[in-house]
């Protein structure tokens, strides 16, 4: 029974950041930022997931570059900016979602990366393309075009 309302608390969620996430001004924090290693397109996607999917949010700030998007193909197609993303990562902050996540490489370059993300949920399969570019030596991601089967 706990793991069903964990996967309708998910799907929940996820149809809640598709249509209605907000834009707002992150909390204060009083403690340093935390930084990871993009140093390569590998850790950058695998941070990427772990954000997304497992609630981590450090360094959830220098992830995306400072023109990041992120486009929702649905009826009512949506774009978030990066501050509405980021906000509200920080808001799901150690909430773990309840699916199965792969990632796969689709195009790969010296300054440049496709990664197709899926998570597959009980009822529903979100699909994520994710753009990652190399910025200065620590790859972010750029773009991020999510939609739902």
């Amino acid at each position: 029974m706990k793991t069903l309302a964990k996967t309708f608390a998910a799907a929940a969620l996820i149809a809640v950041s598709t249509f209605t996430m907000a834009a707002g001004k992150p909390a204060g924090n009083n403690s340093k930022k935390a930084t990871v290693n993009l140093s390569t397109a590998d850790l950058a996607i695998d941070h990427y997931v772990a954000v997304m999917t497992e609630g981590q949010s450090a360094g959830v700030e220098q992830l995306f570059t400072s023109d990041f998007s992120q486009k929702v193909q649905t009826s009512n197609a949506k774009t978030n900016t990066r501050s509405e993303v980021i906000s509200f990562l920080k808001k799901q902050k150690g909430e773990q979602l309840n699916c199965k996540t792969s990632t796969s490489i689709v195009e790969h370059s010296g300054d440049y990366m496709l990664a197709k993300v899926t998570q597959q949920f009980e009822g529903f399969t979100k699909t994520d393309l994710v753009t990652l570019v190399n910025d200065g030596g620590n790859w972010k991601v750029s773009q991020s075009i999510n939609s739902y089967k």
